[in-house]
């Protein structure tokens, strides 16, 4: 349990400078989420993340439904990409386990409210389970932009490459391409603990498949994704 303060108190220390603010969310309506893509996980709420290790397609899809779910009902607070810029919780630094989850699941289900006025509303029954578990897969797989920030110029290289091979010129080597991001990628590590990081080395390693069209769509995934991390 030690170990786990330091962590929550980073969760709780930005909760306590929100007490003095009167920034609302109730006045904004819980936009839905379109989880068709996952497999049900029933009517019980659960206290693990059941996505976390239910295979790659199905932890992918989560990523995916989750981005969109956190982006239109949870960024407005808790910032874009799950970086906090200090009036609610980071979320990245909850842990990718059972504390984490229970932690989790329960403020995502009841809200949060003090000297009435509601900080967070509750999600639970508007949004259900599986959008909850998808957004906090989401969040969990949120890479160190630290790390990210490091790795830049190696990343910027491959970018540079696979424009050039998109545009006809060079000599493509796209399993070199691949292995030097899946290889970024997996230096690449969560704050929450989560075993991998939806990175956008990890994404833009998917993405190639030796055609010009991978190489442009991996190029545009390496441009966005360096823009966002500075």
């Amino acid at each position: 349990m030690m170990r786990d303060l330091p962590r929550m108190a980073l969760l709780a220390a930005p909760l306590m400078a929100a007490a003095t603010l009167a920034f609302g969310h109730g006045d904004v309506a819980p936009q839905p989420v379109n989880t068709e893509a996952l497999p049900d996980i029933g009517e019980e709420w659960l206290e693990e993340n059941p996505y976390r290790d239910a295979g790659e397609d199905v932890w992918q899809a989560a990523i995916d439904i989750g981005a969109s779910g956190y982006n239109q009902n949870c960024a407005r607070c808790h910032g874009l990409g799950a970086v906090s810029g200090g009036l609610a919780p980071d979320l990245r630094y909850l842990e990718a386990e059972e504390y984490g989850d229970s932690w989790y699941a329960e403020r995502f289900r009841t809200g949060y409210t003090q000297n009435g006025i509601t900080k967070m509303p509750a999600f639970g029954e508007l949004l259900g389970q599986k959008a909850a578990w998808a957004i906090r897969t989401y969040i969990e797989t949120r890479p160190d932009d630290l790390a990210v920030t490091e790795r830049t110029d190696q990343l910027k290289a491959i970018r540079d490459d696979l424009a050039s091979w998109a545009d006809g010129e060079g000599n493509p080597a796209p399993d070199v391409a691949q292995a030097e991001l899946a290889a970024l990628a997996a230096e690449i590590e969560t704050l929450s603990g989560a075993p991998l990081a939806d990175s956008v080395a990890f994404r833009a390693a998917r993405q190639i498949d030796g055609s010009p069209a991978s190489f442009k769509l991996a190029a545009e995934t390496l441009t966005v994704g360096l823009s966002a991390a500075h």
